[in-house]
Formats: structure tokens, sequence, C-alpha cells
């Protein structure tokens, strides 16, 4: 379970209230549930992340996580010539004695990990040597092999090719079906359609809305947060399966300000 209560965050909280990057954000997040959070750029979304994940001090609120958080940065990178294993085992540091290494088992959820997001094979290249998105996928095995009930991920799609992107998010709903909560950002409303639970948009200040995902994603919401035309369809691409929906977006076609 996470939950975060009245959280708001401003870099100089006694002047405009307007200055205040989030205000009064407030959810419970079940096990198994799924939050993705939406917004342009700037509103504060890695922020959030951040303090939900305890790596940033929220100016107001509290949060609260039953056990460890594991936290995807939208990007990592090091001089040091740590192999991809190497970077994964570092997930399980906290499950370690003082002053104690890697044993088998960690090994074997290592491993185990590298190969759930499809890299197996990379296990002994060095990490710098990586691309962007081998890279995102290694810190994405990494917070896997931590074991931790939360899983808090800053655009975790956003360096992926389309194949990876939708093994991503495969894997991110199957971990929910798991047990764990996941939260995370994207700008893509279609992967949040694809797997979340809940939506939260992210409008500014005190404007931050939660909800269902099916009922807030919708293409006037999506339009009039991002300020550009959106559009919903409906595909049926499976006769034997439910329509699916889907938000377009003309990138040609701004909405006036």
């Amino acid at each position: 379970m996470l939950e975060f209560d009245g959280l708001g965050f401003s870099h100089d909280p006694g002047q405009d209230p307007g200055r205040w990057l989030f205000r009064d954000v407030s959810h419970k997040l079940a096990p198994g549930e799924v939050l993705t959070v939406l917004g342009p750029n700037g509103r504060g979304k890695t922020t959030l992340l951040r303090c939900v994940a305890g790596l940033t001090t929220p100016t107001e609120g509290r949060v609260r996580a039953d056990g460890a958080v594991g936290f995807v940065p939208q990007s990592h990178h090091t001089t040091f010539a740590y192999t991809a294993l190497d970077m994964v085992l570092m997930g399980r540091v906290r499950h370690l004695r003082a002053l104690a290494t890697p044993g088998r088992r960690d090994h074997e959820l290592a491993y185990g990990a590298l190969g759930r997001v499809g890299i197996g094979h990379l296990a002994d290249r060095d990490y710098p040597t990586l691309s962007g998105g081998e890279r995102q996928l290694v810190l994405i095995a990494r917070a896997i092999a931590a074991q931790g009930p939360v899983l808090v991920l800053d655009e975790p799609a956003s360096a992926l090719d389309l194949r990876n992107q939708g093994r991503v998010l495969d894997l991110l709903r199957g971990l929910a079906d798991e047990g764990l909560a996941i939260v995370l950002t994207t700008h893509h409303p279609d992967h949040a359609m694809e797997i979340a639970d809940t939506a939260m948009l992210m409008f500014g200040g005190t404007d931050v809305r939660i909800g269902p995902a099916d009922e807030l994603l919708t293409d006037s919401a999506v339009g009039a947060l991002y300020g550009v035309r959106a559009h919903t369809l409906v595909l049926n691409e499976d006769p034997g399966g439910a329509p699916r929906r889907v938000i377009v977006t003309r990138y040609d076609q701004e909405l006036p300000s």
C-alpha cells in the first residue's frame, strides 16, 4: 500500500500561491493498482514522483508506504564500468547484512529480472556502453530485483522503441496483477489507457485531477491538458474481445490559448 495525503511542493512557498508546482494532492494506492500521472513539461510530475519515492521532501503533506519503494528514474548515467548484472544486483543491497556481498539467491533474482525485461543476454555488458533504452530496461530490472511492494517509474517507456514500449507496459501490468502498487509518469495517453486503473492529470497548482482512468482520460480532458486537439477512436481489433479505446492527437492543431 502507498498513500500520500495533502502533498504539496513549492520552491518558494512563502510567495504567490501560483509558485506551487502542485498542492493538496492525495491518493491511497492499493496493492495491484497502477496510477499513471500525465501533464505538460514543468508541471511537477518528476518532483511528485520523487516525493512519493522518498527522495525529495515535500513542502507539505506526507507519504506512507508498506515497505521499500523502488524508483526508476527517467535517465541515469555512470562513469564506472559496472556490468548490467552489477547494476541490477545493487537493487538487492537492502536485503544484505552489513559488509555482506550478494549471494547465490541474489544473483538468481538479478538474472531473473534481466530476463523478465528481455535483456538477459546483456548481463555481462558494461552499463555505460548500453543504449539509453537498454539502460532504462536495466534500471527497471534493478527495481524488480529489489522486491519492494511499490514501484515508481518516471517515463519508463520514453527511451524505448515501439516493441520494447509494449514489452514494458505488459511487464508493468503483469507486476501489478501480482500485487505490486505502481506509479508512473507518461506523456502518452494510450499507454495510460492500456495499463492504468487510475489517472492523475496535473493541470498545475491546485488543479490536479485524480480518478478512474477510463473516466478521466477523455479527448476533451487530454486536449485541455496539453493544449492540442485530441480525438477518441474505438478499435475493434479482436473479434472475441472488448473494443479498445485510444486517443490520438493532431500536433498541428493547437487549441486557442
